[in-house]
Formats: C-alpha cells, sequence, structure tokens
C-alpha cells in the first residue's frame, strides 16, 4: 500500500482532498477525566500536520468544547490549509431540549457556538452526529444548505442514521437542489463489519466517502485485553477507563478476543504492531476514504501513522476476513446465492426453477 497522509483522497462526490487518515481530536482535553493535555494535544497536532496530514475531525460536545477550542488555537496560523469537520445533534446544555438534535434551531446554534470555539469563521465540513429519529430529513437539509449557501459551511455529512434514512436524503438534496451529503461517518473495524450490508454499499451508490472511527475498535484490535477481562468483577462501571467502558458495552468477548488473536498473529508475521494492521485493514475497502485515528499519546500517533505501510498477503487478508466474517442477512444472503442469480439472469433451465 505505502501511503503518506500527503496522499490525498477526494472525499466522496466532492472535491475536497483528505489525507488517508484522519486525526480525531476527541481525544484534546482532560475534561472527561482522560485524554491528552494542551502540550500533548499540541504535539499530536504538530506531528500530524508536518508529515502532511490536512484532515481534523472534532464535534461540538467532545470533552466539554475543550476539543474544539484547542483544535482553534492550534490552527490558527494553518486554518486555510487544513480541513477542519465538526458535528451537531449531541445536547450543549442540559435541561435545554432544544440545545440538541437535529433540528434547525439546535444546528444554527451549535454552528455558530463551533465557530466560535474553533476561532473561524468558517467550517469546512459539518456532520449531523446521531439520528433523533424525529426532525424531518427536509428540516435538516434545508438548514444546512442555508448555512453553505451563507458560507459557514462548505461541506455537509451525516454520522450514526439508518442506511435508509442517508439515501432517501441524498435523494431528496439531489431533487431539491441542495447541498449533497459527501461524506458519511460510521464505526467500521474488524470487530464491527455490519456495516458492510447496507451503510458501506450505500455510501458507495450515493457518492458518500466513508470516514470510519473506532478502527481499533475501542483499542481491543491492539491487544491489550485478555481471557481474564471476559470475567472480571473488580472493575467499576463507571470508573471512566476504557476496560470499564468497553465492558458496559459488551464489547469484551471470546468472538473479538480471538479477532485480536488473529490480527496480533498477522503482524507478528509482518513484523508490524496490531494497531497497524487493525488500521490498515479498513484502508482495504474501496469504499473507505480515510479511518480517524484517536491517539492519546505521541508514540500512539507514531505507531498509527505505520499503518499507511502495511502490506497484507492474499492469505493474511483471508485470515482476517473469514475470523471477522458478519453475516449479512435477509435480501443479501439470499441475492449472493449462485440459485437466485442465476434465476435472475435468466441462466437455469425451466426444470430447475424450484
Amino acid at each position: 500500500m505505502s501511503l503518506t497522509l500527503d496522499t490525498y483522497r477526494l472525499l466522496g462526490r466532492s472535491g475536497l482532498r483528505v489525507s488517508p487518515l484522519a486525526l480525531g481530536a476527541a481525544t484534546f482535553g482532560t475534561d472527561w477525566g482522560w485524554g491528552a493535555g494542551q502540550d500533548e494535544a499540541r504535539q499530536l497536532f504538530d506531528v500530524y500536520v508536518e508529515r502532511g496530514g490536512n484532515f481534523i475531525d472534532t464535534a461540538n460536545t467532545y470533552t466539554n468544547g475543550t476539543s474544539e477550542r484547542l483544535l482553534g488555537e492550534f490552527a490558527r496560523d494553518k486554518r486555510e490549509s487544513l480541513v477542519l469537520a465538526t458535528k451537531y445533534t449531541t445536547l450543549r446544555r442540559p435541561g435545554d431540549p432544544n440545545s440538541g438534535g437535529s433540528h434547525r434551531k439546535s444546528l444554527f446554534a451549535s454552528v455558530e457556538a463551533s465557530l466560535r470555539q474553533l476561532n473561524t469563521d468558517y467550517i469546512d465540513l459539518l456532520y449531523l452526529h446521531v439520528w433523533d429519529f424525529t426532525t424531518p430529513v427536509e428540516e435538516i437539509l434545508r438548514g444546512m444548505d442555508d448555512l453553505v449557501r451563507q458560507g459557514k459551511v462548505l461541506y455537509v455529512a451525516i454520522c450514526n442514521a439508518p442506511a435508509w434514512q442517508v439515501s432517501r436524503m441524498q435523494a431528496v438534496a439531489d431533487l431539491r437542489g441542495w447541498s449533497p451529503l459527501v461524506a458519511l461517518q460510521i464505526e467500521y473495524n474488524l470487530i464491527e463489519r455490519t456495516g458492510e450490508r447496507d451503510l458501506i454499499p450505500m455510501a458507495q451508490e450515493m457518492g458518500l466517502g466513508v470516514v470510519p472511527y473506532s478502527p481499533l475498535a475501542g483499542g481491543i484490535l491492539t491487544g491489550k485485553y485478555s481471557r481474564d477481562d471476559l470475567t472480571a468483577t473488580n472493575v467499576a462501571s463507571d470508573d471512566g477507563t476504557r476496560r470499564s467502558f468497553n465492558l458496559a458495552l459488551g464489547a469484551l468477548t471470546e468472538r473479538n478476543l480471538a479477532i485480536a488473536d488473529a490480527v496480533q498473529e498477522v503482524a507478528t508475521e509482518l513484523g508490524r504492531t496490531p494497531a497497524q494492521v487493525g488500521l490498515a485493514w479498513t484502508l482495504q475497502n474501496p469504499s473507505v476514504t480515510t479511518p480517524i485515528i484517536g491517539a492519546r499519546t505521541l508514540a500512539q500517533l507514531e505507531d498509527n501513522l505505520g499503518a499507511l505501510q502495511v502490506d497484507f498477503t492474499a492469505a493474511q487478508l483471508a485470515r482476517l476476513h473469514e475470523v471477522s466474517a458478519t453475516g449479512l442477512g435477509f435480501p443479501h444472503d439470499m441475492l449472493a446465492s449462485d440459485h437466485i442469480r442465476k434465476v435472475a439472469t435468466g441462466d437455469l433451465k425451466l426444470e430447475d426453477r424450484r
């Protein structure tokens, strides 16, 4: 593969060029009891940008706004050469129902707050962060288009939403002449591959670049957990660690640890780290534009960037595919069968059509 951070790629059906690995800024700030302090976050930013990286991801409420504020400070002298992505939807003020959600009031207020925190007059890429099952798609799309026309947002995108709603939104945007969605952010990694059922094929068909988050499955693919963690009883569910978070989510399972074992085996064969193998695997999918790396330390960032130099053998990719395979379900499995394909294309003899 042998990529570099300045091997830029087009984001969806836009002309916007972004690095093959995005820097996640959710780790900027210690407000949530973890993450990187200001000096360490500055190091992460500087190393990423010095290597040619230009795509940085944050959200309006990450580390209570500290993420955006730090990013705005770091990006001040390089603003024009960077692609800053942020998000809206999550609740900004507890007790105020309109300070969250996908609706127009939340959208406009969130963008104004992000512009202040980022210390900029425009946002390169704005995501709807979480589908709220309430706001009409026309309201969302018209609000986004208004912000694009005002010059406060350049491109719009979406995260964490059903495939059928995203495709519907793209169709409505095309029919109305509104700004189209250019990116889809989803969780995608060797453990979480269900996006291959509908979300990723939909994105490819509708012109959205796929931007995976949590490409290392919350650290599980790095090999930091063992079978002992499956039966751990002495970890508080609210102690603020990634371990307790993964336990609460039910992410530490025998299946997932078996996948992590396979990643470790391939990493050993290649002389790479498990993190590099896990990240590099996501880049094998041609629909993936740029995974988001969530490094908290400079050592983690350096390790993650090494994923751009990983080259798999066909046998190694087949092994990773087999151990992590996820059934596509109906109708995908049915439509993939040889029998149905022959029926659909008229290749079966009449007596075989039963």
